[in-house]
């Protein structure tokens, strides 16, 4: 009797040892983790809403972009000033060029002679101004892709690094590309990426280039008194007359333009920036 309890007391020892030990040795299993939902990555219209770059511009720029377009396109029609167009802001948005649309435009030696001062007919103004416009809402020619050069089309040269994009407007344009087939210049923004910002009565250009633009705003000329004749004096003021000044200076809003990143910076080009 004596074994059998001394048996049955051995074997719920070991027993109960035994699921002690599972006890302690069994891991407790993670619940499933929940995927975050704001940790997922963004889309492309979510990146590119918040990688945008600012560029400021001002009546004058616009009216250098018009130039541009209707001067290098030998007048041809919407699809030729959109070309022009485009590569007027790939130049701007790449950050190897003047900060500024008339900048890149007025750049000596780099568009056409006279582009600044010759005469635009009127007949071309409606649809080159719906091409401007266009452009700076952030529409771009598909076929000019990162091109930032082109020449009169029926032209050849024998440089290899040349690769031509288009076609268009009486010109062929061109991105200049290595043997192995990366930009030989900093690539521009896509037009998704630029937030173009209109300052009303500011000028962005220099100095050198400003006499260059010819105003479309007359200089306002006082008007002579009542009593004034030429060759006469100006007639006196009674003493109930109040004599008002003439101002001639209009009052111009301050605007601060946004600064432009180095075309090197990583906000600016990210993983689409080119050595």
């Amino acid at each position: 009797m004596r074994a059998h309890l001394a048996l049955g007391k051995s074997l719920a020892g070991i027993l109960f040892a035994g699921m002690a030990a599972a006890s302690c040795t069994t891991a407790q299993q993670p619940a499933p983790k929940v995927a975050n939902q704001a940790a997922k990555p963004r889309n492309a219209a979510q990146t590119a809403q918040l990688a945008k770059v600012t560029f400021n511009y001002t009546a004058k720029d616009r009216d250098c972009l018009k130039r541009a377009m209707y001067c290098e396109s030998e007048h041809s029609d919407r699809d030729g000033y959109m070309a022009v167009g485009t590569v007027v802001m790939n130049r701007l948005t790449s950050g190897a060029y003047p900060d500024s649309i008339c900048g890149v435009v007025a750049q000596e030696r780099q568009f056409a002679p006279g582009v600044m001062t010759r005469e635009v007919e009127p007949m071309a103004e409606i649809e080159l101004t719906d091409a401007a416009d266009a452009i700076l809402r952030g529409e771009r020619h598909p076929g000019v892709k990162d091109a930032m050069f082109f020449h009169t089309d029926g032209l050849k040269f024998s440089y290899r690094n040349m690769h031509y994009v288009a076609i268009a407007g009486g010109n062929a344009f061109y991105e200049k590309r290595g043997r192995d087939g990366e930009l030989q210049t900093p690539a521009p923004l896509p037009s998704y990426e630029v937030a173009m910002n209109y300052l009303p009565g500011q000028s962005l250009m220099p100095a050198q280039f400003a006499a260059l633009v010819p105003t479309t705003v007359p200089v306002p000329i006082p008007m002579p008194g009542s009593g004034a004749t030429l060759g006469t004096e100006a007639a006196v003021p009674t003493p109930t007359e109040t004599a008002v000044p003439i101002t001639t200076e209009a009052v111009v809003p301050v605007a601060i333009p946004t600064p432009r990143p180095a075309f090197n910076d990583a906000v600016l080009r990210g993983s689409l920036a080119h050595g």
